[in-house]
């Protein structure tokens, strides 16, 4: 999977022979479907086995945080660490993953859902402690959550990962919490720059 990820993460999906990947791990064409039916299938495995290392390591982290906000913090920060030691695994979730066709990315949506439902819960905790408002859509919500991690993600990798992805989790969750709201920000601490790549 690893030599996988390298494979399409340097030449897209469509481009990523089985023989290339299996010249790239050093084994024969034929031991790779030896454990994989196809490429669809190495792409599912590696996305897989992706999401439920970032699903474990959340659980562990969040076992002992009593506050969404702290919930919340450690979901992004984790989230932004993860694919940001990884920036060809983060190349093939955020660029190559949207090129694929309806059938893997059904497959890829029910990947996804305990990072989704891990989400839910702390959207569901912060509305209980009062954290978030209690009107709001917590589907709603957890795209919002979702997608400003996506995006932030993939504009730090197409420029090619050239700062910390992992420092702007802070400002991450700032916005996440605060919204644009002037007064809000203006009573909150302090941020550092956006790194000048960010900036668009």
């Amino acid at each position: 999977m690893a030599a996988a990820v390298q494979v399409m993460a340097e030449h897209g999906y469509h481009h990523a022979q089985i023989s290339r990947i299996a010249r790239t791990a050093g084994v024969a064409d034929g031991t790779v479907y030896l454990y994989f039916k196809n490429k669809e299938d190495i792409l599912i495995s590696l996305l897989r086995q992706a999401i439920g290392r970032i699903v474990e390591k959340l659980q562990q982290r969040i076992a002992g945080l009593e506050r969404a906000e702290d919930q919340l913090r450690a979901l992004v920060e984790l989230y932004l660490q993860e694919l940001g030691a990884h920036p060809q695994l983060a190349m093939v979730t955020q660029v190559h993953l949207r090129q694929v066709d309806a059938g893997i990315r059904r497959e890829i949506g029910d990947i996804m859902k305990p990072f989704y439902r891990a989400l839910d819960d702390v959207i569901e905790l912060g509305m209980r402690q009062g954290v978030f408002r209690p009107n709001i859509n917590p589907r709603i919500a957890r795209r919002m959550i979702f997608g400003t991690l996506d995006e932030t993600v993939t504009a730090w990798v197409l420029p090619g990962g050239k700062y910390d992805l992992a420092s702007l989790a802070e400002d991450v969750v700032d916005v996440l919490l605060y919204g644009l709201s002037r007064t809000r920000a203006a009573e909150a601490p302090g941020r550092g720059e956006i790194p000048p790549a960010e900036v668009m």
